[in-house]
């Protein structure tokens, strides 16, 4: 038996065909690029015809899969190669956004054939977004006309929402910008997005994904400046844009400035050095005392850490704004500057809930201290204080108001008997 050799153990069993449909299918955009320009040709110029087959195809023809296929002939009339030319051995249609009259009202119809493509099939959203940022970079294997029908579009889609801001990542494409082609299209764009919307609207989308301060990219490096910017942009008839980079130039350098006097701060430097620095920066960047008292104040208020406790912030805030108030008192010398920062003072107070029972005893200690003055706390009180925590900082200070309604009734009286 010991000599008898061991027989190995077999494997036995059915073996599964692959079931045709388990197997991938292979990407031929052919026949579906086929039946769309079939389609199309026969809707011809009728835009609601179109959006009605685009809508009843989405049932019968993939476009998940063939997305890209299917933007491209709506756009261009066929398959875009890479550059932007259309694919030779291509079936195309001559009913597509290029061949289109270039007018506004024209541009607006083929906005809602999109807009109602998307919105039936959402799935096409993210596929519209990637397509309209391969046509920008595309832009150079355009024609002129081409390029503004497509910047017309892409501004209405803008406006109204169809398309983030972030597509204007591809108009910074370096031999889009050597070649002068981005500065170009951006002028119809933001044209064609500024007559549907406000500039803060379109300001307002900007910022939402970070756009607002890289429009500058437009242009080459050596051109990056605010007044060639300007220039080139109110030249062309669109000085709401010029205004808006300006503001954001402003801001930027205001956050800056903040950062600076922080950092001062931090480091011990001396109330007098650190004066004569705000007030140098006020007349090299043309800041009014009024929003450099703003900037003060947020340096002041940013340059400790503050304890968590309701109880113990008061203690600590006090504390700390005695020992800063002659950096507030050095730009509070008019009026309306001492308004300004009681504004900021309220508005501080509202943002951060520890500070809320803190606003009476922080304009008690400016008054004490004179930071501000007892015009500038009843202007504020009876018309001018803002409606953030409104009743909670009017009720704090009304004992303090009455008081300082009180002995200016005094001193009155005091003048006439003299």
């Amino acid at each position: 038996m010991s000599n008898q050799k061991q027989q190995k153990p077999t494997l036995t069993g059915q073996r599964f065909k692959t079931r045709k449909r388990d197997e991938k299918e292979r990407f031929d955009p052919t026949q579906f690029q086929e039946s769309i320009v079939q389609g199309l040709n026969q809707t011809g110029t009728d835009l609601e015809a179109v959006a009605k087959f685009l809508d009843s195809s989405g049932a019968k023809l993939d476009y998940r899969r063939y997305a890209e296929t299917l933007f491209d002939i709506l756009v261009a009339g066929g398959m875009l190669a890479p550059g932007g030319a259309l694919s030779d051995d291509m079936t195309r249609t001559n009913f597509c956004l290029f061949t289109a009259q270039e007018d506004v009202k024209t541009m607006k119809a083929y906005a809602q054939v999109f807009n109602k493509l998307i919105r039936r099939y959402k799935y096409l959203e993210k596929g519209f977004e990637e397509e309209i940022k391969k046509l920008l970079l595309f832009l150079k294997g355009f024609s002129e006309s081409e390029r503004n029908k497509l910047a017309m579009l892409t501004g209405i889609l803008l406006a109204n929402g169809s398309l983030p801001a972030s597509i204007l990542s591809s108009l910074f494409n370096d031999n889009l910008v050597k070649e002068g082609v981005s500065p170009a299209f951006a002028v119809k764009l933001f044209k064609s997005w500024i007559n549907e919307k406000d500039i803060n609207s379109v300001a307002a989308s900007l910022r939402k994904v970070g756009m607002d301060n890289r429009l500058m990219e437009v242009f080459p490096v050596n051109k990056r400046s605010y007044d060639h910017f300007s220039k080139f942009f109110t030249d062309a008839g669109l000085k709401e844009l010029s205004d808006f980079a300006r503001n954001q130039k402003s801001l930027g350098d205001r956050k800056e400035l903040q950062k600076e006097l922080q950092e001062q701060m931090s480091q011990g430097v001396s109330f007098k050095e650190i004066i004569a620095y705000g007030k140098e920066e006020m007349k090299k960047s043309s800041i009014s005392e009024q929003l450099m008292i703003g900037i003060m104040w947020t340096s002041v208020m940013s340059s400790v850490e503050w304890n968590k406790k309701e109880e113990l912030v008061t203690e600590q805030a006090i504390k700390h704004l005695k020992q800063h108030s002659p950096l507030l008192k050095a730009f509070t010398t008019q009026g309306l500057s001492e308004l300004t920062l009681l504004l900021k003072v309220q508005e501080y107070c509202y943002d951060n809930i520890h500070f809320m029972k803190t606003f009476q005893k922080i304009v008690l200690l400016l008054y004490k201290v004179d930071v501000l003055s007892e015009e500038a706390v009843l202007k504020w009180y009876t018309e001018a204080h803002l409606p953030k925590g409104k009743s909670v900082f009017l009720e704090q200070m009304k004992k303090f108001v009455e008081w300082l309604k009180n002995a200016e009734e005094e001193s009155e009286s005091e003048e006439e008997s003299d």
